[in-house]
């Protein structure tokens, strides 16, 4: 069963915020030549590596509410030029909407269990997709989605 992640996605007041991160991160690796894929880092590197790769997503908290993943491509330890060890989440280039959830401010990432975790938006209908991200909020707010 996949392991998740999840994290506050500081700098992003919305979900076209994080979308429009992620899309200039892969323009600029595929105008380097590279895959499309973005790079988040952190200065903990998880001891479950093998359970996030084997289908995990990174889960992410915008405003309070879990909204968004991507899927999980590599974890990698890597240095920086101050010394310090950090780790490179490699994720992939589609945002993934969910279901709006509710969730407290936190340092750092969690792990994400599989049971714990919104369900993805498209898998609840084109109407719900469809709304506008603020009243998916207060719905979810509500108790209502």
């Amino acid at each position: 069963m996949a392991l998740h992640m999840i994290k506050l996605c500081v700098g992003a007041d919305s979900l076209e915020d994080l979308r429009d991160w992620v899309g200039e991160r892969a323009m600029m690796a595929i105008a380097a030549g590279l895959e499309p894929h973005s790079v988040h880092t952190t200065r903990m590197m998880p001891k479950r590596i093998e359970e996030l790769l084997d289908g995990g997503s990174l889960y992410w908290v915008i405003k309070g509410q879990v909204l968004a993943r991507q899927m999980l491509l590599d974890v990698r330890s890597v240095t920086g030029g101050d010394g310090i060890s950090r780790c490179e989440l490699v994720l992939g280039p589609e945002i993934i909407e969910t279901a709006p959830q509710p969730k407290r401010p936190f340092q750092g990432w969690r792990y994400y269990k599989a049971e714990e975790v919104p369900r993805d938006l498209i898998g609840m209908g084109e109407s719900v997709a469809a709304m506008p991200e603020d009243l998916r909020r207060e719905l979810a707010d509500l108790g209502l989605l």
